[in-house]
């Protein structure tokens, strides 16, 4: 109880000051400064540059209970001093997280502040609006309501496509809006994300499950589906 009683009472500052020292006991101690900003999501970031600790926290976890806040410190300190810290850290902030009244307001957060930039859904090779409607009869008897639909800015060959339930928008790399790519591979793709919206992610305890049962099920049914994922493995 004396160490839950002291975490109370604790500045950020101090949080993360007592956090460097167990991490690194024999190194220089910095100067430390700690600001809540106001991102779009609950990502936080840390630097050191010329004796000084600079600590930047999604204004949405001002007001985590002091635990929480000691968790994160753990984590971003051991990744920027890339020190393996104990797992209880890591389950800690999932578990604060996962909460519902935090997940909702991370959602509004990302709404309100944060903002989907990519090309229109009607491509180089392909239109996106189009294939939807027609995966959308195929699969799920015309009933699914079409979200927003483009192609990123940049063709990334590692994120071939996402959704982004907070601004209801599929958005697909434009690596794939290629004549050199096969449509069954852009069609599995699309249909892929598109089970994103028909299975959302189930949030059990700390535990954030993307790729439900159900999901991976949906998934066998697309036709060809071994032959799809080879032609993405070659890009």
């Amino acid at each position: 109880m004396q160490v839950q009683s002291t975490l109370l009472f604790e500045t950020a500052e101090q949080i993360y000051a007592r956090v460097f020292r167990e991490l690194r006991p024999r190194t220089a101690f910095p100067e430390i400064g700690v600001r809540f900003c106001r991102f779009a999501n609950a990502n936080s970031f840390v630097t050191l540059r010329e004796g000084r600790l600079d600590v930047k926290i999604a204004d949405i976890l001002e007001g985590a209970p002091s635990p929480v806040q000691e968790a994160l410190a753990f984590i971003l300190l051991g990744k920027l001093f890339r020190k393996t810290i104990a797992a209880a850290y890591s389950h800690r902030y999932r578990l604060w997280l996962n909460r519902s009244d935090v997940r909702r307001q991370i959602h509004l957060v990302r709404q309100t502040r944060g903002r989907k930039i990519s090309d229109p859904p009607q491509g180089r090779a392909y239109n996106l609006e189009a294939m939807f409607e027609d995966l959308n009869d195929r699969f799920f008897h015309g009933l699914m309501a079409r979200p927003a639909l483009g192609w990123s800015k940049r063709p990334s060959r590692t994120m071939l496509g996402h959704y982004d339930p907070s601004h209801n928008t599929i958005v697909l790399s434009k690596a794939l809006d290629c004549t050199d790519v096969p449509a069954l591979a852009v069609e599995y793709v699309l249909y892929h994300e598109m089970l994103h919206l028909r299975y959302p992610t189930e949030h059990r305890g700390a535990r954030r499950c993307v790729h439900t049962p159900d999901f991976k099920a949906a998934e066998k049914l697309f036709p060809r589906l071994a032959e799809a994922q080879a032609a993405l493995k070659r890009l």
